[in-house]
């Protein structure tokens, strides 16, 4: 069983007004909690800087004037489609905003779910994505970290989680990564904060940021929510930012067929390499969207298109006067007429032409000959050319299920085949990039120079744990079965824990970040909150001693007796150990020494002289009593030796001294 402890943040006043309820995410900057401003009585969300983004006196250190400066110009940013900054200020030397708390989900979050969205849902976020952002830039900001975990879908006011027309999208993080950058302040060319799935090329080679590269950003986003993929994938993140600068965002109709041209213009607008080609800012980029739309929602009724598997759309006629004024063709003029028409000649039948050209050659010896060689090379001709057409224009498809990815490629360039990769599909019997299937399948023919499409297999589907340590139950349970996890939590159990509040996770097993199948039982131990009782030590003390404690703070007490070295009606030990927390009626097990032969010396202190002799004697020891003229009854024991607890064994001699009283 993994045991975590839990988030030390939770619970803390932060400022003597915003009261820690609970741990929504951890970014790569901050992590982001609930919070209640005990002053307004309203729910916030509190945004401390990572220790790690605030360098110690012996680096740079942090401009905390710099990130001051940047929440105020944030905070002045008002608009319906912005994550309003209402306080910022330092706990334990970390710098933290407040901001308004959006009950809903990233967009992030959604796409893990859906994957993509439609166009219309696309532009619909999108118009409000920008909205925020053109507000932004023309306030002189510039939010440089453009992405989906960035923009927060709150809940459509019609109802319905999955009502994205009429939902309210709202950008959170403005200017967040360009205080932490300036902040960090690095004399040798700063850091680059940013997503490098997202960022402009012009951050890539020079670090410049403007309005352009936001919309850059917001243009990869657009592809993103399109086809359910970002353009650019390799194995490192430098690999991934360089990219952006070598390499044209392909069209999203390459991805997804059918999805309307319009959209494809919209994105290679956006995405243009260069700076100077893209819209100006966010609010050029918001007209060309809308106008999108509108043209997507005109033409809706018209278009058709086809699954797609079919990589086609066919498209109803339009007439010319359905066109816009700015793409209607010139009006057709009619030909002009000559001013005399001579009498045309009264046409020969085909046929009657045909059968007089045929009579003309025969008539000839040379154009007997030039029409037998004519169809002898005709002959010919059809012959060649059915062969190339039925069989030598064809390859054998060489068989690849079950090849690796690599010997695939391999074996197809050795064929001058092209290939094409499908989604892969996960196989828990089959490894990572290994042919599942080809189409053609092996041994059918295909077009010498033709494209064999190949899909791969994922290999075992599996997920990571979510760490969910700190997060209430409920929380819990919503991180595990979201898609694709689909994990099954199971709250396996409660412990008392005197930093966690009640109904807190404490620990998970398997553990945050174990690799699982979906459908994975996780076992969640949740807080009892701080234990009523806390069990005392009393090991090494009789089994009388222990009793007597336990039993007066409530607590019900079993006896085990077990083999030990220690003096008999010792505790060898006690379970739970010390300190454990209880409530009363519960049990404290104590194993007890059973061990005949060696006994603890019991306390005679305060005896009458002539009791404890008896008693020791019991024991089969050899008592030496001192102090003693006359009868032992009027005499105490002031002091024994060996003292009490002390192994004794029998035969062994103690003392006991005694004084009248």
């Amino acid at each position: 069983m993994d045991t975590q402890v839990a988030d030390p943040l939770l619970g803390t006043l932060v400022d003597g007004r915003y009261r820690i309820r609970g741990r929504v995410a951890r970014g790569g900057m901050a992590t982001v909690y609930t919070a209640v401003d005990e002053r307004l009585e309203r729910t916030v969300a509190l945004k401390i800087i990572h220790p790690a983004q605030v360098r110690d006196a012996a680096g740079q250190a942090f401009s905390l004037d710099r990130f001051t400066d940047e929440a105020k110009t944030i905070a002045r940013l008002t608009h319906p489609n912005v994550v309003a900054v209402y306080d910022q200020g330092t706990h334990a030397g970390l710098p933290y905003l407040v901001m308004e708390y959006v009950r809903g989900r990233t967009l992030r979050d959604i796409l893990a779910e859906r994957r993509r969205l439609t166009p219309v849902e696309a532009l619909a976020v999108m118009e409000q994505v920008l909205a925020a952002l053109a507000a932004a830039h023309r306030a002189g900001l510039v939010h440089r970290d453009v992405k989906p975990e960035n923009v927060l879908v709150a809940e459509a006011p019609t109802g319905g989680s999955h009502n994205l027309i009429d939902a309210v999208a709202k950008v959170a993080d403005f200017g967040l990564a360009r205080a932490v950058e300036a902040s960090a302040d690095d004399p040798n060319g700063g850091q680059l904060m940013a997503t490098v799935a997202y960022v402009a090329p012009e951050l890539v080679t020079d670090g410049h940021a403007d309005p352009r590269s936001d919309v850059y950003s917001a243009g990869i986003v657009l592809f993103e929510i399109l086809t359910g993929r970002v353009p650019y994938d390799a194995e490192r993140p430098v690999e991934v930012a360089w990219q952006h600068v070598d390499r044209d965002v392909p069209p999203p109709s390459r991805i997804v067929a059918g999805l309307p041209p319009v959209l494809d213009e919209l994105v290679a607008a956006a995405t243009r390499r260069s700076p100077g080609g893209r819209p100006t800012d966010a609010g050029a980029l918001l007209a060309a969207v809308q106008a999108a739309r509108e043209n997507i929602a005109a033409s809706g009724t018209t278009q058709r298109m086809r699954p797609v598997e079919q990589e086609t759309v066919i498209v109803s006629h339009v007439t010319p006067a359905a066109r816009p004024s700015w793409a209607r063709l010139p009006d057709a003029q009619p030909a002009p007429r000559s001013r005399r028409r001579a009498p045309a000649p009264a046409p020969s039948s085909p046929v009657d032409r045909i059968k007089a050209q045929y009579r003309k050659l025969m008539g000839d010896p040379r154009g007997r000959l030039a029409l037998t060689a004519g169809a002898v090379v005709l002959a010919l001709l059809v012959l060649t050319g059915g062969w190339w057409l039925g069989f030598g224009r064809y390859e054998v498809t060489p068989q690849l299920t079950n090849l690796t990815k690599d010997q695939a490629i391999s074996t197809l360039a050795q064929a001058g085949l092209e290939y094409r990769f499908l989604d892969p599909q996960y196989r828990e019997d089959v490894p990572k990039d290994v042919v599942l299937v080809q189409n053609p399948p092996p041994g059918e023919r295909v077009v010498r120079g033709g494209t064999v499409v190949l899909t791969l297999s994922a290999g075992p589907e599996r997920y990571l744990v979510p760490d969910v340590v700190g997060k209430s139950w409920e929380l819990a349970v919503a991180d595990m079965q979201a898609a694709p996890l689909k994990l099954k939590p199971v709250k396996a159990g409660e412990k008392y824990d005197d930093l966690a509040p009640k109904g807190t996770v404490l620990s998970t097993d398997p553990k945050a970040d174990t690799e699982v199948p979906p459908g994975t039982e996780v076992k969640v131990i949740v807080s009892k909150g701080k234990a009523p009782l806390s069990v005392p030590f009393v090991e090494g003390k009789t089994v009388a001693e222990a009793t007597d404690i336990l039993q007066k703070m409530g607590l019900r007490v079993s006896v085990e007796r077990v083999e030990s070295d220690k003096p008999y009606d010792i505790v060898v030990k006690q379970t739970p150990a010390n300190g454990a927390g209880a409530e009363p009626n519960d049990e404290v097990k104590l194993q007890v020494s059973n061990n005949q032969n060696v006994k603890a010396m019991p306390e005679v202190r305060n005896a009458r002289c002539g009791d404890a002799e008896g008693l020791l004697a019991s024991m089969g020891l050899q008592v030496e009593v001192r102090g003693v003229l006359g009868d032992k009854n009027w005499f105490k024991v002031v002091n024994q030796n060996p003292a009490s607890n002390t192994a004794v064994q029998a035969g062994q001699q103690v003392v006991i001294e005694c004084q009248l009283g």
